[in-house]
């Protein structure tokens, strides 16, 4: 039992049952499966499950353990966020870009500046040894302005608003907030990086020419390639493996260049072609993979990151409260306003400011980057990822109590 294999077995086994459990018993009150799936793994963790059995938690998670399944969960987001990608309607941004663009930047200017803000009142006594002020500041506005594009997709649906003017209006916004937000992303973790201006040069001429590369070369030849097989109703391995190897070589690129593979992955699937005749296949496919094997792992990983306990003090829980608060203030009442100014209706501002709320899965990527790159602590990590339940987990009942009042 104390071989890898087997200790990697009973994990997945484990995780693989906490997620989908907690995911239908999520479902069944109205919330989004993938909240539960968070829960799941922040359980898992010394949170609860290591508070209440710790001798078993360190039995199932040894840390010798916890390396493999970090590789395996960045395997996982390298797909999800390939998929994000791929998902993402250019032709949607471009039919509704002027009201949309305007309220995905004002969802994005208030929460950053409110997020970098309160960076400067917490950088000396809760940012960790070494990280400048400039770097932390940036970091707490970018993961204070991020939507989580997916989640709300998939709330969307499952109210039967995907086809309505307000979704349509709040899923571009969440998706030009996406690509917005990963380009600033990718800045920020160019800085923390970097060693002095002349690297932080390198990187930024880096990242435009590796973006050029993808938009001015990869994405008109795959556009050629999908019209040579437009014919095509099943995929071809051949394909397969070219996409396969775009992805990688992308998020390789962005890796070396000092950006993250997940930024790669991103892009990967943004440049894929959309008249692919199999590009549902693809999502799908790759989507039920990295959902049930991988994102769990990742999720766990989270939750063994996250010690709620640490928030020992009175004033670290105040602190997480004032988070909680700017966060909502910022993505709800920024969106909320912008969306009035563009000429929606009261009722579809506040929906449009709840869905822009939610957070979610891309709010956890963002944090776990920030922990992996030294620049959160585990008490502000612990307390940004309570905002992003909470912001997540209160859109479904806003969305709801909206409907019942316009109904009235």
């Amino acid at each position: 039992m104390a071989h890898p294999l087997p200790v990697f077995i009973l994990q997945l086994i484990i995780i693989i049952i906490a997620s989908r459990l907690c995911a239908f018993l999520f479902k069944k009150i109205g919330q989004p499966p993938v909240m539960g799936e968070i829960i799941a793994g922040i359980a898992l963790g010394p949170s609860l499950f290591g508070a209440l059995a710790p001798d078993i938690s360190a039995f199932i998670f040894p840390p010798a353990s916890l390396g493999n399944l970090q590789l395996l969960s960045q395997i996982g987001l390298i797909l999800f966020m390939f998929v994000i990608g791929m998902e993402l309607d250019l032709n949607i941004i471009k039919r509704k870009a002027r009201s949309a663009v305007f309220i995905s930047n004002a969802s994005i200017i208030l929460p950053f500046a409110l997020g970098a803000g309160l960076s400067f009142f917490l950088h000396t006594s809760y940012a960790p040894a070494g990280i400048s002020k400039l770097a932390f500041a940036l970091f707490m506005g970018i993961a204070m302005s991020i939507t989580a594009f997916p989640v709300l997709a998939r709330v969307l649906k499952e109210k039967n608003l995907s086809q309505t003017k307000l979704g349509a209006v709040a899923l571009t916004a969440a998706a030009i907030n996406d690509v917005t937000g990963w380009c600033i992303l990718a800045f920020v973790i160019a800085l923390a990086k970097a060693d002095g201006m002349a690297t932080s040069f390198y990187t930024l001429g880096a990242t435009i020419a590796y973006m050029a590369v993808m938009l001015l070369a990869v994405r008109p030849f795959l556009k050629k390639l999908s019209a040579q097989k437009s014919n095509d109703t099943l995929i071809k391995q051949s394909s397969l493996a070219i996409i396969f190897l775009i992805l990688l070589g992308s998020a390789y690129a962005c890796e070396v260049i000092g950006i993250h593979a997940l930024f790669g992955a991103f892009m990967a699937g943004v440049v894929m072609p959309i008249e692919w005749n199999f590009r549902k296949l693809i999502i799908d496919k790759v989507e039920d993979v990295a959902s049930i094997m991988f994102l769990p792992i990742f999720f766990v990983l989270t939750g063994l990151r996250t010690q709620i306990n640490l928030l020992n003090d009175p004033a670290l829980w105040s602190i997480c409260l004032v988070i909680i608060a700017l966060a909502i203030i910022g993505k709800f009442g920024g969106s909320y306003i912008a969306a009035r100014i563009a000429g929606e209706s009261k009722h579809d501002s506040l929906a449009i400011g709840a869905l822009m709320n939610t957070r979610g899965l891309m709010e956890l990527i963002i944090l776990n980057i920030g922990y992996d790159l030294g620049i959160l602590s585990p008490e502000i990590f612990t307390m940004m990822v309570i905002m992003a339940l909470v912001t997540t987990f209160m859109t479904s009942p806003v969305l709801d109590l909206l409907k019942t009042r316009h109904d009235q």
